[in-house]
């Protein structure tokens, strides 16, 4: 039996990750694609600052097709939301009218994700929504998933972390401060294998770069985040 069909907003993390696998395995739902948006001038996931060759690689690995969204390199929210909103008014053309997304806990953001879904005619769905981060990430990596740690916020944890696997040595090394996930951005991961992956995806690390980005305000420090420059192997 086919389920809904739903269109999966795709970060190439650990939380996309285990959406994906919930998605999968409860059989309510048909994943069609994976949308991620990237950085149109680096080339690179949005955020997570993965290249595009070793997303393409990913989705390859799992079996489904991949949509990019192209992004300038500082979108404001403005710009951001009348890219997705276009892309959501072509999902409704074609008959898609679920889009999910791997959201914890971030009530704001959720409300903003579904104010532009209803404006084009469409849902959201939220499997790990209101999950305890911890439980999720434990689940994550008892699966057998595998993800490496390829950004981290300056003001939330040392350099140190960045390039580390998520595991749960990982996890026991992080303050309390910190969420498991890394869901009020603390960190943001790479998902190189696992139970949907046909095979492991092959990478080497580069050098870690701290990248900075001016505050909305100018009022505070400038955002910092350091990055693991992975390349395909």
């Amino acid at each position: 039996m086919t389920g809904r069909p739903v269109v999966l907003s795709w970060s190439s993390g650990k939380d996309s990750a285990l959406t994906l696998y919930r998605l999968q395995q409860g059989g309510q739902y048909t994943v069609k694609r994976l949308v991620t948006t990237i950085n149109g001038a680096l080339q690179r996931v949005t955020m997570h600052g993965l290249p595009l060759t070793l997303l393409k690689a990913q989705a390859a690995a799992l079996g489904l097709p991949l949509e990019v969204i192209t992004t300038p390199e500082n979108p404001d929210m403005d710009e951001y939301g009348k890219l997705m909103l276009h892309q959501y008014h072509q999902l409704y053309q074609e008959g898609i009218g679920t889009v999910a997304f791997g959201d914890i806990f971030l009530a704001d953001l959720r409300k903003y994700r579904e104010e532009l879904l209803v404006a084009a005619g469409l849902q959201g769905v939220f499997p790990l929504w209101q999950t305890d981060s911890r439980q999720l990430m434990r689940e994550f990596i008892g699966l057998g998933f595998k993800a490496i740690v390829i950004g981290v916020s300056r003001q939330a944890l040392p350099a140190s972390f960045c390039g580390r696997p998520y595991d749960l040595a990982f996890l026991d090394d992080l303050p309390a401060h910190v969420d498991p996930a890394g869901e009020n951005g603390e960190f943001h991961t790479f998902c190189y294998d696992g139970p949907l992956f046909k095979e492991a995806i092959r990478f080497t690390k580069g050098k870690t770069i701290l990248k900075t980005y001016p505050s909305p305000t100018g009022q505070e420090e400038d955002y910092g985040f350091w990055f693991c420059d992975l390349q395909p192997a």
